[in-house]
């Protein structure tokens, strides 16, 4: 299957080997221990824990802020514990504006980026779940009679499932460092009267679910439709019921004409995007509570289409594999530009959360430190275990 994407999802840049040091300042029994608090996170430390080695965790730490990676959190969570938790300080963006000094804690709101089409996905399972949205097939064009006289036999066969699964064969530029200022369709998206019109309006050059297009002008569709379906805007309907469900009340959710910008403009603390990482892993549930039905995350994480770099694509949820030390994890992921990320390990019963700051770099050195972090997460693994 050919594939038309060629846009990176994380960012950074070339470091030394972060292996290379031995020396780490907290001591193995400290280093990275989660603060009780009254967020609903049960905490433990990973001496008590076991499952992963804490001296590893802590020259991996220890080594972002020895080489002032711009990595700005590193959190995990096993056997639905928080078990390491480490902050960081480095280079932000907020909107628009450039923070060249940041300190980070738990208290800091971060920049999701596009981890925020995954949160979309649990949004919209939801409204299916209550029967506000009939189906993943129903046609998308059902949902905009605004738009009437853009009806065509292709653009008709277009359903949310493609929109969910980034297929919907669309021409799309997405915007990244290398598009320039304006040279992207997320711009004039967003510069557009009526953005979804805009989305709708570009040329179709494949048949819907066949190839993997990433766009964001897909979530401006996804956005509407959650919204009038609902009566609520996105975030809003998610606020009461996602997010206050997870304890999660300290979060942004910024709009574009009204609409909520689904496709990246979630703001929130990294321990509560642990809460959605461990909601997924819970197949939909928290503190004993469903939130979103079982079947929804089983769907929706599955995969359902080649994407790009060696991963799958579920419905706004990635699917990858990752060798180590001779076994082959399985992960589900919500990956945003920058670094930002969530990634589930089933069979591990683990969550890992990495916020970052590097939005003007899609370089492959930027990928490859990012990933790092996850991969050395994963090496740190008991053998015994």
């Amino acid at each position: 299957m050919k594939r038309r994407v060629a846009v990176s999802l994380l960012g950074g840049a070339a470091l030394a080997p972060l292996a290379r040091l031995s020396v780490y300042a907290d001591t193995p029994d400290v280093c990275g221990i989660p603060a009780a608090s009254n967020d609903g996170w049960p905490v433990a430390s990973l001496a008590d824990d076991k499952f992963l080695d804490p001296a590893a965790l802590c020259r991996m730490a220890d080594g972002l802020a020895a080489n002032h990676a711009n990595i700005h959190s590193v959190l995990i969570a096993h056997a639905g514990k928080l078990v390491f938790e480490r902050y960081f300080s480095g280079y932000d963006e907020i909107y628009d504006r450039k923070i060249k000094n940041a300190t980070f804690d738990p208290t800091t709101r971060h920049s999701l980026k596009s981890v925020s089409k995954s949160v979309a996905s649990l949004v919209v399972g939801i409204a299916i779940d209550r029967g506000l949205i009939p189906s993943v097939d129903a046609p998308i064009m059902s949902f905009f009679p605004e738009l009437a006289d853009m009806h065509t036999p292709e653009r008709d066969r277009l359903k949310l499932v493609h929109a969910l699964t980034m297929s919907m064969g669309l021409k799309w530029i997405e915007a990244t460092p290398t598009t320039g200022d304006d040279n992207n369709d997320e711009e004039r998206m967003h510069w557009a009267r009526d953005p979804a019109r805009y989305v709708m309006g570009l040329p179709i050059v494949a048949p819907p679910g066949q190839e993997f297009f990433y766009s964001t002008g897909a979530l401006t569709l996804v956005s509407a439709i959650v919204r009038k379906s609902t009566g609520k805007p996105l975030d809003e309907f998610a606020r009461t019921e996602l997010l206050a469900p997870l304890g999660i009340t300290d979060f942004e959710w910024n709009r574009y004409k009204g609409d909520t910008d689904a496709g990246g403009g979630l703001r929130m603390r990294p321990r509560d995007m642990a809460k959605i990482g461990q909601l997924v892993l819970n197949g939909g549930q928290w503190n004993g509570r469903q939130i979103v039905s079982k079947n929804w995350i089983e769907t929706s994480t599955a995969r359902h289409l080649e994407a790009t770099n060696g991963m799958s694509y579920g419905y706004l949820w990635w699917q990858g594999r990752s060798p180590n030390n001779g076994r082959e994890d399985h992960w589900v992921g919500a990956l945003g530009r920058g670094g930002q990320y969530i990634r589930i390990v089933p069979a591990l019963d683990l969550v890992v959360v990495v916020t970052a700051g590097y939005y003007q770099d899609d370089s492959p050195q930027a990928f490859k430190l990012q990933y790092s972090v996850f991969k050395d997460t994963l090496q740190s693994v008991s053998t015994s275990s």
